[in-house]
Order: C-alpha cells, then sequence, then structure tokens
C-alpha cells in the first residue's frame, strides 16, 4: 500500500526523520517549560486565593487572581496565542519567549484551580488541629495541608499536563520556521507534505508521538499516584 511506503520512506529518509524529531523535541521543550511556569504560578495563585479568605489585606491580590482565572479559563488558547505574540510582545527575537509565556499563563489558570479545590478538599479539622499545636498559618498549609492535597490533585495535574502537550500543536499558527523552537511536530509534518503528497503518512507518525508521550505520562503519574498512596500505610 502507498501509505505503508510513504511512511517507510518518511522513516528511512534522515531529513524527514530530521524534521519529526525536530519537532517533537522542540514540542516537549515548549510543553516541559511552559508547565513548569504554569505549577509556578497556579500555586501562587491558589495560595492566595486559599490565605485570602481570612487575611483581609489579601483581598485586593485575589481579586486580581479571581479576573486572571475567569479571562483566562473563559478565553480560547488560539486567541491568547495570537494577542500575546501581535500585540503584547512584538518585539523581534521575542516569539519563543511569547509562545511559551503563553502556554504558562494559559496552564496557571487552570492549575491554580486544581490545586485550589485539592487544599479545599482537606477537612478543616487538619487545619485546626495544627493551629492548636502552635502552628502558623503558612506552616500549617506546608506541613498538614499540602501534602495531602498533593495527592488529590496529581491526577488532575497531570491531566492538564497532556493537555498542555497537545495545545501546543497550535504553535505552528503563529509562524515557524525549520530549525527554530517554534517549529513543532504539527509543522513538521507540513514540511515533509510538500515533499509527500500524502498528508497522512506524516500525521500518522506525529500522532504515534504525541500518543507515545502521552502514555507515557499517564504511567508516571499513576506509579507517582501509587507511591503517594502507599506512603500512608506506613
Amino acid at each position: 500500500m502507498k501509505l505503508f511506503s510513504d511512511i517507510w520512506k518518511i522513516l528511512s529518509t534522515k531529513e524527514y526523520l530530521g524534521y519529526l524529531l525536530q519537532g517533537f523535541g522542540n514540542t516537549l521543550l515548549i510543553t516541559l517549560i511552559a508547565a513548569l511556569i504554569g505549577l509556578v504560578l497556579g500555586f501562587l495563585v491558589a495560595i492566595i486565593k486559599i490565605f485570602a479568605l481570612d487575611n483581609k489585606y489579601l483581598k485586593i491580590p485575589a481579586f486580581i487572581c479571581n479576573i486572571y482565572t475567569t479571562v483566562i479559563r473563559g478565553t480560547p488558547v488560539a486567541l491568547q496565542l495570537f494577542i500575546m505574540v501581535f500585540a503584547i510582545l512584538v518585539i523581534p527575537g521575542f516569539k519563543v519567549t511569547a509562545i511559551i509565556l503563553t502556554f504558562g499563563i494559559n496552564s496557571g489558570a487552570y492549575v491554580s484551580e486544581n490545586i485550589r479545590a485539592g487544599i479545599l478538599s482537606i477537612d478543616k479539622g487538619q487545619t485546626e488541629a495544627g493551629r492548636s499545636l502552635g502552628l502558623s498559618s503558612m506552616k500549617t498549609m506546608t506541613k498538614i495541608v499540602l501534602p495531602q492535597a498533593v495527592k488529590n490533585v496529581i491526577p488532575t495535574i497531570g491531566n492538564e499536563l497532556i493537555a498542555l502537550l497537545k495545545e501546543t500543536a497550535i504553535v505552528s499558527m503563529v509562524g515557524s520556521t525549520v530549525g527554530t523552537l517554534t517549529f513543532d511536530l504539527n509543522q513538521a509534518t507540513r514540511v515533509i507534505n510538500k515533499s509527500i503528497s500524502n498528508y497522512l503518512a506524516p500525521s500518522i507518525l506525529a500522532g504515534l508521538m504525541y500518543l507515545a508521550i502521552v502514555y507515557l505520562i499517564t504511567v508516571f503519574i499513576k506509579i507517582f499516584e501509587r507511591r503517594l498512596r502507599a506512603s500512608d500505610k506506613h
């Protein structure tokens, strides 16, 4: 079949395979950096919202955080990407930064709600017990509440990481060039398709690459979650 012959041609041609591997590597790198930004930003936003419940000085920061999560979660990531690249960071050489910041900020909004929900799921008696032992609000949060909340949010954080990985497929919408970090896996299939008039072949290979990394992330999350749960028995 022509499909299988085209797939073999891509795999056996150094240039085509190089495009796929370069695009795949860039996709993973963008996802990793954006995920780290989203995790840090999401944690800070969640903590501000939680502590604002009992601290009047955090009401304004919490209000800003609420606007942030509402706007980001309520608008398409593609629109956010266009605004960041073509309106906010319209600076030569800053396209990669704009792309990573867009995905990081977008991910942070979802992560913050996941973490906040995880913290609120912990019984208030845990917090009261910590305070009765003389621990400050911060120590109670870090020593008692957060360790338990982490176990609850691991699956949702894993799902957000998978969603982030797949969302990076829109990077090519803002323009990408071979040899740059903006050259993602989706763009690699387009470049290969210019030489091989069978878009299905490179798309299948790209899909298998996405599937492989998603599967690995899923397995890692399950192993990590299982180990955390196992620690409760000791």
